[in-house]
């Protein structure tokens, strides 16, 4: 089962992806900042990270920065509210894997996902 790290202060959405990623198979970890969820990162090692950009403390950049640096091929997926496209491709430029939009629907949420497995399967992960 691949695990999942879900990093949002919001803690309704976390409850959320909890229940998305459990019903698709994945091992969901969640972390309600984004200093936790880089220790979570270091602890566990899961193989596709989801982050909210908007965060109080260490934001979801600084939780990029801080991934990529432990491990450059990490699949990170970027959870942006509506309108913050322009934060989106920032993130991309970062390194991101991909993005979505909240709020969530299971059709995106599926399709980055899927995208993130395809990258992780193609470097034999």
């Amino acid at each position: 089962m691949k695990k999942v790290l879900i990093i949002d202060d919001e803690t309704s959405t976390l409850a959320m992806f909890k229940l998305f990623l459990g019903a698709l198979g994945y091992e969901a970890m969640t972390a309600s900042s984004g200093a936790e969820g880089v220790e979570i990162f270091k602890a566990e090692s899961p193989s596709i990270i989801m982050t909210d950009i908007k965060m109080p403390g260490m934001d979801g950049f600084g939780v990029l920065k801080s991934i990529k640096a432990i491990d450059p091929g990490a699949e990170i997926i970027v959870i942006t509210g509506h309108g913050d496209t322009e934060l989106a491709q920032q993130a991309l430029s970062l390194n991101a894997t991909d993005f979505i939009n909240k709020p969530i629907n299971k059709d995106s949420l599926e399709s980055a996902l899927a995208r993130a497995e395809d990258r992780l399967s193609k470097r034999g992960l």
